[in-house]
């Protein structure tokens, strides 16, 4: 391990950071709003002949750049640099939330799949389930935060799935970063804080209108703790620490974007599970710590539901885009949204309209409202529904969806096709010498997550279950034992067979759209790839949703600064509502193997993270 603890101590002149520079008391702060929509970009992409990493932290990339100096393969720099972030960066990820992976194996030249979502606990029914959103105040929607919301956690199953597959070095090895850093302290930049003390606040009115069930270990393990801290608030479930209490230390200790983050806690978890391997977390203490926590606040996962989880090998599904293939996972992921956006755009001539030109975004919109009302019916577990979602890429049923639209208005709410069916979150990329690439995303779902940290564990639960239906017979309805519907989605894409590009853009509905409009930026628009990621977004939401929410009428398009007042006017004029920039743009990541055989790497600007390569 000292190899990599030298290493770790590498100069950060390695990495290219793009983090934000506005102060946390700036009300725009964190909004991601753009003040030109030129094709410029925040710098260069960076560049490196034997491997390359980007993470939305600049930590969790230098561990990555690390490992892979050590020795260790793409994924084993994807797994540090994933433990890493669930350390600072909870706000999207952890070992209590779920993971997909894309990954270039260049022995055998072909791309595997991984799907690493939990089921739902087979002792909450479908009848409980409703009675509980009921008395958490909506009888039609699984509820946001609390037990109810959580299902089986994938990411460390995955981590060993893939690990034995790909990996080269020493689980162990792979989480002593991580391990130290949460002992003696992490630095959490501006933007992360501000996501932080957001959840922080959502999860206390949550506490404190009924809807969660108990809270002080999130306060204890999140709000109340900084390297070097002089309180130390003891892990116990009696009695309860006074309110006073916590609101003082939350004043001196919730991160701040100038201070130091420590989790002994879940430096213990991770020690065990580097130590005794992936049945630490799903047969042994871990799983006994949930289930035991579960039954103390009167939550539903059990042991069990842990003992039985397996994560699953999966093809990914590619379409061809102009002159690339672009690869993502099959549902219950949402990934085809972006295949069918862009299958429908293949017949417009993107590059004439013009860039961020009002027909340009107008035929984007419209193509991403198509793909978004057949993603509402279609997309759910496969293991339930047996729906094959490459029946929305055919030539013909792209050809009816294209004709659908008008270049001169938005239509009404489109349906969704009429065929049969039978029954805040992280993303990375890294590759190295030997050509491995690996697209990787892994959340804990809305904000942090649950609000439940089990006893001791130092991570806090996912609350994915809320992407249930609760409509009787919709594809996605809940039911114990299935996978919810999944918004994250990693990304590929290959040039004439070869593998060109690894790429993600985190956010909920924001995925398929940042994907499809990266592979427009750099494929119609010729942006290189840090542009691609920098040039002004639109988002669009109102639709039809997986959970049964009806569309909005036309929906809202979200879109930040960049795209001029002229063309945003055009817009509304063809009957879009148009609104402005919130922040809720995604955060890219992205790593392109050039034409001379080196590496390009990018990272988002508008959040913390850092591009690095070697």
């Amino acid at each position: 391990m000292a190899r990599v603890a030298a290493l770790a101590i590498a100069s950060m002149l390695l990495l290219g950071s793009a983090t934000a520079q506005t102060s946390p008391r700036d009300p725009n702060f964190g909004r991601g709003e753009r003040v030109s929509g030129e094709s410029f970009a925040t710098r260069s992409p960076v560049l490196g002949a034997r491997g390359a990493a980007a993470t939305a932290h600049p930590l969790a990339t230098q561990t990555a750049i690390d490992i892979l100096r050590a020795g260790g393969t793409a994924m084993d720099a994807a797994i540090a640099a994933n433990a890493m972030l669930g350390l600072v960066e909870p706000t999207g990820n952890g070992i209590g939330g779920d993971i997909f992976v894309i990954v270039w194996d260049p022995n055998v030249r072909r791309l595997y799949g991984y799907n690493g979502s939990g089921r739902s606990p087979r002792g909450l029914s479908y009848n409980e389930m409703r009675r509980e959103a009921r008395r958490r105040g909506n009888a039609d929607a699984v509820p946001r935060f609390g037990a109810a919301s959580v299902s089986v956690p994938g990411t460390v199953d995955g981590w060993f799935a893939l690990h034995e597959r790909f990996g080269r070095m020493p689980m162990a090895e792979l989480l002593t970063p991580t391990i130290r850093y949460a002992r003696e302290g992490a630095p959490i930049p501006q933007t992360i804080a501000m996501y932080w003390n957001n959840n922080r606040r959502r999860l206390e009115r949550e506490f404190a209108e009924g809807r969660l069930q108990e809270i002080d270990n999130a306060r204890r393990t999140y709000w109340c703790n900084a390297a070097g801290a002089g309180e130390v608030i003891p892990q116990t479930s009696s009695p309860r620490v006074p309110n006073e209490t916590w609101r003082n230390c939350f004043d001196r200790l919730l991160p701040d974007g100038h201070s130091l983050f420590s989790n002994p806690d879940l430096a213990n978890t991770l020690e065990l599970i580097g130590r005794e391997g992936r049945d630490a977390y799903y047969r042994g203490p871990i799983a006994r710590t949930i289930d035991s926590y579960m039954r103390r606040i009167g939550g539903w996962l059990r042991y069990e539901d842990l003992a039985s989880h397996e994560g699953e090998w999966i093809d990914p599904i590619c379409a061809p885009y102009r002159n690339v293939e672009v690869c993502e996972l099959p549902p219950n992921s949402q990934g085809v949204v972006a295949l069918q956006t862009l299958r429908i755009l293949e017949g417009f001539n993107l590059r004439e309209m013009g860039f961020l030109s009002a027909d340009s975004l107008h035929t984007q919109i419209e193509a991403t409202r198509l793909a978004f009302a057949d993603r509402a019916r279609f997309y759910a577990d496969p293991a339930f529904t047996r729906f094959d979602v490459r029946r929305l890429l055919t030539d013909e049923y792209t050809a009816e969806r294209r004709a659908m639209i008008s270049n001169d208005r938005a239509m009404p709410p489109p349906p969704h096709a009429e065929l049969r069916i039978d029954g805040d979150t992280t993303y990375l990329t890294t590759a190295d010498s030997d050509g491995m690439m690996v697209s990787l995303i892994q959340s804990n779902y809305r904000g942090m997550g649950s609000g439940l940290v089990p006893d001791g564990l130092g991570f806090m639960l996912q609350n994915r279950g809320e992407a249930f239906a609760l409509e009787r017979g919709h594809p996605n309805q809940y039911m114990p034992g299935r996978r919810p519907f999944h918004t994250i989605i990693p990304a590929f894409a290959l040039r004439d067979g070869e593998p060109w590009l690894a790429f993600g853009v985190m956010g909920g509905d924001m995925q398929p759209q940042g994907h499809v409009q990266i592979i427009v930026n750099l494929v119609d628009y010729d942006l290189d790839l840090q542009a691609a990621g920098d040039a002004a977004r639109y988002r669009f939401f109102g639709g039809a949703e997986p959970t049964g929410e009806e569309p909005d009428g036309v929906g809202f398009v979200a879109m930040e600064n960049g795209v001029p007042p002229e063309v945003r006017a055009e817009l509304e004029r063809r009957g879009h509502r148009i609104r402005p920039a919130d922040g809720s743009f995604g955060g890219y990541q992205a790593i392109m193997r050039n034409e001379n055989g080196v590496y390009e790497a990018a990272t988002e600007m508008r959040k913390d993270g850092s591009a690095g390569g070697y």
